[in-house]
């Protein structure tokens, strides 16, 4: 029996309705393998082995037949806590949302550390760490839309001089917080730059804004590489700049463009590369924006609206090989 462990956050705290572990956990006990949680607090590097505190889990007969049916009442079963060698356990699944704090950065050590002992990672714990979901876009330049990464305000205000319609967000953000579409002649430019880089102390992106968001900010998963063939399309609500669905977004299925196709084809080989497993790729109009690496999500919306199961999808592409990174 297959023994699938997931570093994730209590399954008291997930979103029944969305969340995207959740459809992972369902499509492994259907496979009749053994499931085990546990968070990064749980993990340690103990007698030169790292070894995690790990529980059972099953879903209930409802939440197994259909995860869409299930409330907030219990649907699932935790066994009692036990020890575990990670080296032991047959696939680590790093599913803890983000935050990217430095208790993360603790994490991907110590999973990198059960890695080189043996444990199969997704995603690979050196390549969480070292792909910034922001940044890390800036790779393919080809097919960004013009930007700036940079602390100093005179670089940030020069770049907006260029553009005039300009995007400023946080390199750690998440789910549309803490992004500012500053439009030209905006009394507010010089306070919103100040208080990102938290009066220069820290580094931003600034990115020309892209009027195709109107359409959607589309999420593109991606398993070893290959686009399903399925984005999400998240529409920002009336008077919104963000589309993220946390941020009240609107999620609307399409089936890929010829150039979201291209954009996906053309990260791909480089996200197999770097043992980058499953993936979230965002795209406005023709511009790759982000690259999400930590804890992908839209599985649900995509399954809903298309009758995929991607979270099979996954798991059988896992099984069939245990490729683990560079």
């Amino acid at each position: 029996m297959v023994h699938i462990a997931f570093v994730m956050d209590p399954i008291a705290t997930l979103n029944v309705n969305k969340d995207s572990t959740l459809a992972m956990i369902r499509a492994a006990q259907r496979r009749g393998w053994r499931l085990s949680v546990l968070g990064v607090g749980d993990l340690a590097l103990q007698h030169g082995q790292v070894v995690g505190w790990t529980r059972d889990l099953a879903l209930e007969a409802d939440a197994l037949d259909d995860l869409d049916s299930i409330s907030t009442s219990r649907y699932y079963r935790l066994g009692p806590e036990a020890r575990t060698a990670l080296a032991d356990v047959d696939m680590v699944m790093m599913r803890k949302d983000p935050p990217f704090d430095m208790e993360y950065v603790y994490a991907t050590y110590l999973l990198e550390r059960a890695r080189d002992e043996g444990a199969v990672v997704v995603n690979d714990p050196s390549s969480l760490r070292d792909c910034n979901e922001k940044f890390y876009a800036t790779r393919f330049a080809d097919v960004t839309p013009p930007l700036i990464v940079a602390t100093r305000r005179d670089l940030l205000l020069d770049f907006h001089a260029e553009h005039g319609d300009v995007v400023f967000k946080k390199l750690d953000g998440m789910g549309g917080k803490s992004i500012f579409r500053v439009r030209r002649d905006d009394p507010n430019l010089h306070v919103i730059i100040e208080t990102l880089t938290a009066d220069g102390g820290s580094p931003v992106m600034a990115q020309k804004f892209i009027p195709e968001i109107e359409a959607g900010d589309k999420r593109i998963l991606l398993i070893d590489g290959e686009p399903i063939p399925y984005a999400l399309a998240r529409i920002p609500k009336a008077g919104e700049s963000r589309g993220n669905l946390a941020a009240g977004g609107e999620g609307v299925g399409q089936p890929l463009s010829e150039r979201d196709a291209s954009i996906a084809a053309h990260v791909g080989p480089e996200l197999r590369r770097r043992g980058l497993r499953f993936v979230g790729i965002d795209v406005i109009g023709d511009y790759l924006t982000e690259i999400n690496v930590t804890c992908p999500t839209c599985i649900r919306e995509l399954d809903r609206q298309f009758g995929l199961d991607i979270a099979a999808d996954l798991l059988d592409r896992l099984a069939s090989g245990s490729g683990n990174g560079p």
